[in-house]
């Protein structure tokens, strides 16, 4: 997001427009609060995206943009009930 946080914001908006005719992916939409620093809202979404089976989960563990979410118990939570190695 690279402090364009409005920027951040706005997109939010459009994907959740989108998401009115068709599939967005929760995973995203966590991925965005991640990054504006919104943990509750980030793990909201990533809790939905785990319930969904949502694809784009496989990548968690590696993806950068939750590293602000790695330290909160919830996250390494979420991780092990994926079944990802500790």
């Amino acid at each position: 997001m690279a402090g364009h946080l409005d920027e951040a914001r706005k997109i939010l908006e459009q994907l959740q427009e989108v998401s009115k005719q068709r599939y967005v992916t929760p995973y995203i939409i966590g991925r965005i609060y991640a990054a504006l620093k919104d943990k509750d809202e980030a793990f909201r979404w990533l809790e939905t995206a785990y319930k969904e089976c949502a694809s784009w989960m496989i990548f968690l563990r590696t993806d950068p943009h939750f590293d602000v979410l790695r330290p909160d118990p919830r996250f390494q939570d979420l991780l092990r009930r994926m079944n990802f190695p500790p």
